[in-house]
Order: C-alpha cells, then sequence, then structure tokens
C-alpha cells in the first residue's frame, strides 16, 4: 500500500486505530467452536464489524504458528479475506522476524508475496543487512522494533553512553540504510513520554503504536507527542477490543470499545486543524 493511500483512509475514517488479531481459540466465544475454523470465523466477523472504524490489522502470526499447518491455513485465509474485501486496510504482520540477509529474502518473500502483506514487524538486532532485504520492496513497509512497551525493554533499549540511548541510536542508524524510506517504527504506549524524542529522529515517519488498552497506554499522551501533519500512528488495540464480550453479543461490545476508540482519535485529529 502506498503510504499516501494511508494517510487517506486514517482522514477519512478520522481514525488511526489497528485492530490487533491476537486471536487465541481458548478466548473466543464458545459457541463459535463449532465452526470448522473457529479463529478464521471469529476473525471474519471481527474485521467485517470493524471495517469502518479501523484503518490497520495487526496479525500476531504467533498465536498461528503455534497450531502449526492449520494455524497457518487459518493465517492465509485471514490475510487473503482482508485482502479481497478489505483492500483498503494496512496489514501488518507482526512476526518480528530478522536474520542473516538470506534468511531475510525468504522471509520477505514470505510475506510480502505469498501472503501480500503490507508491512512487517522486524528486529534491528543483527543489523542492516537483516532489515534490508525487506526494505526493497516498493510500497511495502517494514516496521523495526524501536522502544518496546514490555518491562523487559529497559535490559537493553535504555542502555546508554554519555551521547546517547541505545533505541535511539538504533532509530538514527536505521534512516541510512538502503530503502529507509519504507521505514515505521514500533514505539509502545507506555514509553510515551519517550515518543516525541524518537518523532524528532524520524519526523516524517509512521509510528505502530500497541500499549493502548489493557497495557494501560495514553492515545491522548500518545498523539501529543507523537502526531505529526499526516497523523503519523496507528494506535494498536488488541485484547481490549477483541475479548470484550465472550456472548452472542460479542461484536456489539466489541465495536463499542472500538467506537469509543475511534471518536477519540476524531477528537484528537481535530486539534491539529486549529
Amino acid at each position: 500500500m502506498d503510504i499516501n493511500d494511508l494517510v487517506k483512509e486514517i482522514k477519512r475514517k478520522k481514525s488511526f486505530l489497528c485492530l490487533g488479531l491476537d486471536s487465541d481459540i481458548s478466548k473466543i466465544p464458545s459457541f463459535l467452536l463449532d465452526d470448522p475454523d473457529p479463529v478464521f470465523s471469529f476473525n471474519k466477523q471481527m474485521v467485517d464489524s470493524l471495517n469502518e472504524i479501523i484503518t490497520a490489522v495487526k496479525i500476531n502470526t504467533a498465536f498461528y504458528e503455534e497450531n502449526g499447518s492449520k494455524g497457518w491455513i487459518t493465517l492465509e485465509k485471514t490475510i487473503n479475506y482482508i485482502n479481497s474485501k478489505y483492500p483498503e486496510l494496512f496489514t501488518i504482520a507482526d512476526a518480528k522476524r530478522g536474520d542473516i540477509g538470506n534468511t531475510s529474502n525468504k522471509y520477505a518473500k514470505a510475506f510480502f508475496e505469498t501472503l501480500s502483506f503490507d508491512s512487517i514487524t522486524v528486529s534491528p538486532y543483527m543489523g542492516n543487512d537483516s532489515v534490508e532485504p525487506f526494505l526493497k520492496y516498493k510500497n511495502k513497509h517494514t516496521i523495526l522494533l524501536g522502544l518496546t512497551s514490555n518491562n523487559g525493554s529497559r535490559d537493553f533499549q535504555f542502555f546508554s553512553n554519555n551521547s546517547t540511548t541505545l533505541f535511539k541510536e538504533v532509530i538514527k542508524r536505521s534512516k541510512q540504510w538502503q530503502g529507509s524510506d519504507n521505514l515505521m517504527y514500533v514505539v509502545g504506549a507506555t514509553k510515551s513520554d519517550y515518543i516525541n524524542e524518537i518523532r524528532a529522529i524520524v519526523p516524517n515517519s509512521f509510528l505502530l503504536v500497541p500499549g493502548v488498552g489493557f497495557q494501560g497506554g495514553s492515545l491522548k499522551k500518545t498523539f501529543e507527542n507523537g502526531a505529526n501533519k499526516k497523523i503519523g500512528l496507528l494506535v494498536n488495540s488488541s485484547r481490549s477490543i477483541i475479548y470484550a464480550g465472550k456472548g452472542s453479543d460479542f461484536l456489539e461490545k466489541s465495536y463499542t470499545v472500538a467506537k469509543s476508540y475511534q471518536i477519540e482519535m476524531e477528537d484528537l485529529i481535530s486539534t491539529l486543524n486549529h
């Protein structure tokens, strides 16, 4: 997807909400278990219900890979359904890949060509030659782990010397890589105090921001510190939306939560125009 098309969708829907399909068969409504593919049925209904108030869908591949070939089939069915029925939705493979160049080439082909995702999350730990194979694809986007929302992020990401902090150095160096215009960055909402520092390094890049909802990140603070003229944010929410209800009204409950985020986003977007 061309980044300008994503920006148009955000402005049209007045929403930069990303739906996280971390779909766990043990947590979906029990009456769906009679379906031949319960998780696909759950995903399909969720996207059908929410497509007009979300602009992106993030599929955490671990929730599918754990079930072997059956899970992979569910993942394929889910991405194929979204691409065919809702091509305007920006799709993210939350796979956190990153390996030596030859291996990364294969990962890039798997997710960008075979599965036709718009983007993939990638770990920068092995450096430029582990990331650049993803960056060579036109209108495909690589979302680099920048500053994550988990507690363990402080083990390495905040390592500092007298001049800089590791997460800032990673982001600065990534701008020098071939194809860096196709980079986006993961920045956890629970680290919103640092988002403005990251925005100063990458003023024009999109930031994928998990951690709103169950993890307690602030949407308002994230927007105030991270939005640019094109919005430049995709705020992901997974569990707080998809597991809002377990009864026959699960879609209505999920919609209520998602709509509350969208309404807040619409209010925040309106402040950019003043």
